[in-house]
């Protein structure tokens, strides 16, 4: 189907059906936005990010690769090249990325983290320029603008409430990791027509979980295996209600209402985010981070509108 039929499809498509699809994208961004809560209640425990991503793998990897199976069942084989290329994609997108992320959120608050992610698709378009000659406009410029502005106002407002260093430390972590992301998203754009999303994205899982399991293993002690109860309840939550969740719910949305309507219904998840910080771990909120949050979320849209 290609991008004009599924924009159609969006548009002519029963009211009811529109909002359930809609409901999915809306539900999906919100559960994939409260993996930076789960973190911060299992950072509690006193564990490090490579344990706490090394649980997160575990319980959602049976589910990626019970699909994975079932696809090689079912779909024809890769090429070599294909699988090489995969698991680039698996470790720069959910290895690399989600490292760096959970690295970041030892030292910065859910919202900063949130706001800063959410600035991947700018990346997307700055690596476009740099790499493949794409021409920025003066609308994207004003666009992408407005979300730095938003990002250095919220940064701003937590080095001045903690410690700068490690607020610092923590948003370039987490920098890095929307980053490699941008890279992993220009990376997918070819794969999905020849792969499929949802096989590509069973397989880059498997590739990210077991790099993720095999690096616990090799810097962290078998012992670190055993927690307390709560850490296994909340890595369960991530894993299945944070990861699997999310990335289902996010495919049957843009298969149901398109990519654009899903990638705007997914712009809830930073303000989720700021306020579930509030209420889960007590984390302020603030005329400035609200004033900023809406700055980042009014860019993206412009951005996402001219796309």
């Amino acid at each position: 189907m290609t991008q004009p039929e599924t924009a159609a499809t969006a548009t002519s498509m029963p009211r009811p059906a529109f909002i359930a699809g809609l409901a999915i994208a809306i539900g999906g961004a919100v559960l994939f936005s409260t993996k930076a809560v789960v973190a911060k209640l299992l950072y509690r425990y006193h564990i490090d990010a490579v344990t706490l991503i090394a649980f997160r793998m575990l319980f959602s990897l049976p589910v990626f690769a019970a699909v994975a199976y079932w696809k090689m069942r079912t779909a024809a084989p890769l090429t070599k090249q294909d699988r090489w290329r995969i698991v680039v994609l698996g470790l720069i997108g959910y290895y690399l990325s989600s490292t760096l992320d959970f690295l970041g959120l030892q030292y910065i608050s859910v919202g900063l983290e949130r706001l800063i992610l959410f600035l991947t698709p700018t990346f997307v378009l700055a690596i476009s320029a740099l790499f493949f000659k794409r021409r920025i406009g003066a609308f994207e410029w004003g666009a992408l603008a407005l979300s730095y502005c938003g990002i250095v106002l919220v940064f701003m407002h937590d080095l001045a409430g903690g410690d700068a260093d490690s607020t610092a430390l923590g948003a370039l972590f987490v920098l890095a990791s929307a980053l490699a992301y941008a890279f992993y998203l220009l990376g997918t754009g070819e794969m999905v027509r020849r792969v499929g999303s949802l096989r590509l994205v069973a397989y880059a899982m498997c590739v990210s979980s077991l790099a993720c399991l095999a690096q616990f293993f090799i810097l962290r002690p078998a012992s670190l295996l055993v927690q307390p109860l709560p850490v296994y309840g909340l890595s369960l939550v991530n894993g299945v209600f944070c990861t699997i969740f999310p990335v289902f719910m996010t495919m049957a949305a843009v298969g149901r209402i398109g990519a654009p309507t899903a990638s705007q219904a997914g712009m809830v998840g930073p303000v989720s985010t700021l306020f579930l910080g509030y209420l889960v771990l007590g984390e302020p909120i603030t005329a400035v981070q609200l004033f900023g949050t809406g700055l980042v979320l009014a860019g993206i849209t412009l951005l996402s509108m001219k796309k």
